[in-house]
């Protein structure tokens, strides 16, 4: 049988024989076994190889671009708005209730976003995107209809839906559209990741000036219902053209939908470590900066668009720091734009006590703070394995979570009273903490660079043989 085999297939060259064996040594489909190893079929290695060759690029991942943007600018782009409906229902929907339960809608979504992006990843590894997007996206329409058919002073019809509801909607939406551009992306990984999430931060700009716009012309209802419908046609365009590419596990279990195993990579850690400091305090100016604006005096026709500053400089805060980390590598960028975050908290928002300090820190500080949000989900894609990026992504974004509930409440409990004292308290503590998580993060990059770490071993090294010499003398 082999003899007929050999007459039957043509000559080829040594450097092909090894493909052309291998294929004839095997059963189609399943494959043998020999010396207690699975060959794998023809077709399947075929497969694997398509796999293995990331596109980087081509109409139908620049397509998963597309749908992972219009996704994000629904979902955290949403989340990023929340200030434009608070205002809206501490004055006229639910005066009756105070701003700090008001505030606790806004921060439940942005708890559901990450918090339940731990199970979202698992189920993203196990089924990609053709069951979540779908579910997202009904849920998340259906819960913007509810909160248009709320009633004044009913604050748990605003609760459930657009805070509980809501938030679980969109939490099916984020991850897995971070998630599945690393099927598509490798070496321009960082830059797709940018552009997608710019369009979270588009949603902050553009939402709060449509909600405002429509409320005089047609009143809250029906500002909701149009917010609404367009949501659902972001989310239709996201639904056709998101797909992932590579294989799917097909199996899910609520005792693997955390990846217990990337926290024995110290790199990992240490970014899990970082991401929890760094967004323990991300919100802070963003809650609290049009708030000290007017302590400061600031006309209102300039506070009332701080924090769309903000939201606006994060768009190419998205893409340049991207651009860099493809080039460069991650940690690279992520450090130093962290750094200057740093520097701007306790630099120039500290000491700032007119408008033009006071805006020049808006837009610098959205600039820089707005690649904490591509660039984490890039480092982290840059040191899992391929089969469970969803799952390790999905832990860090629990962490975060964790992070971006208490926060900015902690930052509330500090501003106990509307003056410089205070402020000087919160901003403070802003500070340090995204400085200790700067550090944190460069103590990564250490462990991460085989060059760093060759460093401080020969130092170290040097440092006991010197000390060794000194007590022999």
């Amino acid at each position: 049988m082999s003899d007929v085999r050999d007459r039957e297939k043509p000559q080829v060259a040594d450097s092909e024989k090894v493909p052309e064996q291998l294929a004839a040594s095997v059963v189609p489909v399943e494959g043998t076994v020999e010396a207690g190893h699975i060959v794998p079929s023809p077709e399947d290695a075929e497969l694997q190889r398509e796999a293995d060759v990331i596109p980087d690029g081509g109409r139908e991942a620049w397509l998963v671009v597309l749908g992972s943007s219009l996704a994000l600018f629904v979902s955290a782009g949403m989340v990023n708005a929340y200030g434009a409906f608070q205002s809206y229902y501490e004055s006229t929907l639910l005066p009756s209730s105070s701003s700090s339960s008001i505030s606790l809608i806004g921060s439940l979504q942005v708890f559901f976003l990450f918090f339940v992006g731990t199970l979202t990843g698992r189920m993203f590894d196990a089924y990609g995107t053709s069951v979540m997007l779908p579910v997202g996206s009904v849920i998340s329409v259906f819960a913007l209809m509810m909160v248009s058919l709320a009633q004044k002073d009913h604050a748990y019809q605003v609760f459930l839906s657009h805070g509980v509801l809501f938030g679980i909607g969109i939490s099916l939406l984020y991850n897995p559209s971070v998630a599945v551009l690393g099927h598509w992306f490798k070496r321009r990984r960082a830059l797709a990741i940018g552009i997608a999430t710019g369009g979270s931060a588009s949603g902050g700009v553009i939402m709060p000036i449509l909600l405002g716009q429509l409320i005089p012309r047609v009143g809250f209802p029906w500002a909701v219902r149009i917010i609404a419908f367009v949501v659902m046609g972001c989310l239709v365009v996201s639904c056709l053209t998101v797909r992932t590419r590579l294989p799917l596990s097909g199996h899910f279990t609520w005792r693997t939908a955390i990846d217990f195993g990337g926290w024995k990579d110290p790199r990992y850690t240490l970014a899990t470590i970082a991401a929890f400091l760094l967004f323990y305090a991300f919100f802070i100016p963003y809650f609290y900066i049009q708030i000290y604006a007017n302590f400061q005096g600031v006309a209102p026709g300039i506070s009332d668009y701080l924090v769309a500053i903000l939201n606006a400089m994060n768009v190419p805060a998205r893409i340049l720091p991207a651009i860099f980390a493809d080039r460069y590598g991650t940690l690279t960028v992520f450090v130093p734009v962290a750094a200057v975050c740093s520097v701007l908290l306790l630099g120039l928002w500290l000491p700032s006590r007119n408008s033009a300090s006071i805006i020049a820190f808006a837009a610098l500080y959205g600039l820089f703070s707005g690649g904490f949000s591509s660039l984490l989900p890039t480092y982290i894609a840059s040191i899992s394995p391929r089969e469970s990026l969803g799952a390790r992504l999905g832990s860090v974004y629990m962490v975060v979570a964790v992070a971006t509930l208490v926060g900015t409440p902690t930052g509330g409990a500090l501003l106990k009273e509307v003056d410089q004292k205070h402020f000087n308290a919160l901003i403070i503590f802003a500070g340090v903490l995204t400085t200790a998580g700067t550090v944190v993060l460069a103590i990564a990059g250490i462990v991460h660079s085989a060059k760093l770490r060759r460093l401080f071993i020969r130092r170290g090294s040097s440092s006991r043989q010197t000390e060794g010499a000194a007590d022999r003398l």
